[in-house]
């Protein structure tokens, strides 16, 4: 196996993990939330989303956290703009990179923001364009890439023609993601490939819920194909209002654990970031979902 020998996480649970949650989280927790991630010696956070209250009331104190972040040197803080009008506001907050989105599915799309494929991406244009004149790095996540609730099975044609869409206009890194987590490695391999088509493989990443408990099989693939950088979630917070049961994004613990014991190094310090989880966890009054998160927790509990 040709395995990279450094693999860099993205956390996405401040955004992607705490957006569905039914109660309101305060600005104060998820800016403590952002310090022990960072402390913790995650480089990448995606903190915030400037989306409609109206649509995402979760996200609603997006300018307060961010600008609550104490900014460590090193760390970029990425927001997700899902048009112009969030891109003008976000640009305010000073953002080292924005996140804009596609799917791979026309009826995943229609049902999520009201429009095809080919009408989301002509949206994000002006975003992306007016983004790359600012000097901040554009991100773009392709859910359903592999399966959709509405669709079934999504074949890699459908992925290739997203990601040629996103690189025509400028989009400079995409996510490969499977949203609802029914994604199996060769069906990942392919989605990747599909990609492959469009964007260089340092220009890739992973993206993958852990709904029917694949996401580190689909990590481990997209690591022997030369992926190197994937998106996690500490405790493993986030789920998708589109599938019953989705146990959320697979958890930052969970990746980490897997590669340090495979001698692939993260630079995070496993111990911090369990504590980070533990942190959010207790918040929301439940238990992580990570778990090599909980196993540690207890074995350290239990000395």
């Amino acid at each position: 196996m040709n395995l990279p020998s450094k693999v860099k996480l993205v956390e996405v649970g401040p955004r992607d993990g705490l957006q569905n949650e039914k109660q309101t989280v305060p600005a104060a927790v998820k800016i403590e939330l952002v310090h022990r991630l960072q402390a913790a010696g995650l480089t990448e956070i995606e903190v915030t989303s400037f989306v409609s209250p109206k649509w995402v009331p979760q996200m609603a104190d997006n300018t307060e956290v961010m600008a609550g972040i104490n900014r460590k040197p090193g760390v970029r803080y990425s927001v997700l703009t899902p048009n112009l009008k969030g891109f003008e506001a976000a640009l305010l907050s000073k953002p080292d990179e924005i996140v804009v989105f596609g799917a791979a599915s026309e009826a995943f799309s229609q049902k999520n923001i009201n429009c095809s494929i080919a009408e989301s991406i002509e949206r994000f244009a002006p975003v992306v364009a007016a983004a790359r004149a600012a000097g901040i790095y554009v991100r773009g996540a392709m859910s359903c890439t592999v399966g959709c609730p509405y669709e079934g099975d999504i074949a890699p044609e459908r992925v290739s023609y997203l990601a040629g869409l996103m690189k025509g206009i400028g989009v400079q890194h995409v996510g490969v993601a499977d949203t609802i987590g029914v994604g199996t490695p060769l069906k990942v391999q392919r989605a990747v490939e599909a990609t492959l088509k469009h964007f260089d493989i340092n220009d890739i990443s992973g993206h993958f819920h852990d709904t029917y408990g694949q996401a580190l099989a689909n990590t481990l693939i997209c690591l022997q194909m030369g992926v190197w950088q994937f998106d996690a979630s500490v405790a493993g917070l986030g789920g998708c209002p589109y599938a019953k049961g989705a146990t959320g994004n697979v958890a930052t613990e969970d990746v980490v654990y897997m590669l340090h014991g495979m001698g692939i190094d993260t630079g995070i310090d496993l111990d911090k970031l369990i504590d980070a989880g533990q942190f959010i966890s207790d918040y929301l009054g439940r238990p992580t979902n990570a778990r090599a998160g909980k196993a540690l927790f207890n074995k350290r509990s239990s000395s």
